[in-house]
């Protein structure tokens, strides 16, 4: 007859012990070196960077986001545990301008690999750019690759546009630009082309899927940019009136007038004189529509189209997405915008 030895049940304890001990370790660890569960832990400050996130960090990534849907970005306030959640990521990638309180966290971390986004592309707006945009000899200079003279998507260009390490305070003098450089597919293209050098030297072992990610999206992009383009070429008027002065770029890339009624702040009122100067503007430049957003107060936007006869519709900054959205993703809604411009100016 065979005898199985006894194993003490002390031993056995202790081996299990040690068995969590030592997964409790790994998990330490893990959470210690900007890693959950084997992903790299990447925090997104708001919607347009957590939407770069995900698509090019793939099934490698992690992501989370400061600002959660419905919730205006620039007013939010961090609490103390999303500040802490700052710390403990792999990758962080936001835009400085667009959220104070952000930036003033981040700037405040101890994390090697972070990536302003306003430093991947110019946020600056150029007038003269918006009056040669759509017309064939301003496409070589303006509709490519946007040849400013910075390779925005390659390592080590000099400028520190790549910030796989700590940001290094180069790059663009932005001055009072704008900051909703994602509502133009190009400059938007530039900036994933960007992160998916940054997310390549963050996470070496995945780069190569972070770089095809990245190209494969400013691809798409580009597909995106050249319906804008197409789509926005004959109208009857080139202006459009909107409560938030989001989208300068969008205006400067496809030749339009952006009139806001307030400025970059969705929730500052306008002033009388200002409200008055908007329905000369409207009257002449032929304007049929004043657009609001999904996160702000539609209210001046219907009392400005009520006293000027005009009717009201969403042009979408994609700040977030919600229930209200008309769509549910960036191309998606960018595709609504699109609809929604050709429809106010005119489209022939």
């Amino acid at each position: 007859m065979n005898v199985r030895p006894l194993i003490p049940t002390a031993v056995t304890a202790g081996a299990a012990a040690l068995g969590l001990l030592a997964l409790s370790a790994c998990s330490t660890a893990d959470a210690s070196d900007g890693r959950e569960d084997g992903k790299l832990k990447v925090v997104a400050s708001f919607y347009p960077m957590q939407f770069l996130a995900e698509r090019i960090g793939g099934d490698h990534v992690k992501v989370s986001t400061l600002t959660k849907p419905g919730v205006e970005p620039h007013d939010l306030e961090l609490k103390p545990r999303q500040a802490a959640q700052l710390e403990k990521a792999g990758y962080i990638l936001y835009l400085k301008g667009v959220q104070p309180a952000v930036d003033t966290a981040i700037e405040k971390t101890d994390i090697d690999h972070k990536t302003d986004a306003a430093k991947l592309t110019d946020t600056g707006l150029h007038p003269e750019k918006a009056e040669k945009a759509g017309k064939p000899e301003a496409d070589a200079h303006d509709h490519g690759a946007e040849k400013d003279g910075h390779d925005h998507g390659t390592e080590g260009d000099g400028h520190g546009h790549e910030q796989g390490a700590k940001d290094d305070g180069h790059g663009h003098d932005h001055g009072d630009g704008d900051p909703h450089i994602w509502l133009d597919p190009l400059k938007y293209a530039q900036v994933a082309d960007g992160v998916g050098a940054a997310l390549a030297k963050a996470d070496p072992d995945n780069a190569a899927d972070y770089r095809k990610n990245a190209a494969a999206l400013s691809g798409e992009l580009k597909a995106l940019h050249a319906s804008f383009e197409q789509g926005l070429k004959n109208t009857a008027t080139r202006t459009f009136v909107t409560t938030h002065s989001a989208f300068g770029h969008l205006a400067e890339r496809y030749g339009l007038k952006q009139e806001g009624i307030a400025g970059i702040d969705p929730e500052a009122e306008p002033s009388p004189a200002r409200i008055k100067e908007l329905q000369t503007v409207a009257k002449s430049d032929r304007v049929t529509t004043v657009f609001f957003e999904t996160l702000a107060s539609d209210r001046t936007a219907k009392t400005l189209a009520g006293d000027t006869g005009l009717r009201t519709d969403v042009l979408d900054p994609l700040e977030g997405i919600t229930e209200k959205s008309k769509g549910r993703d960036y191309f998606e809604v960018m595709n609504a915008n699109l609809t929604a411009l050709k429809t106010a100016l005119g489209a022939k």
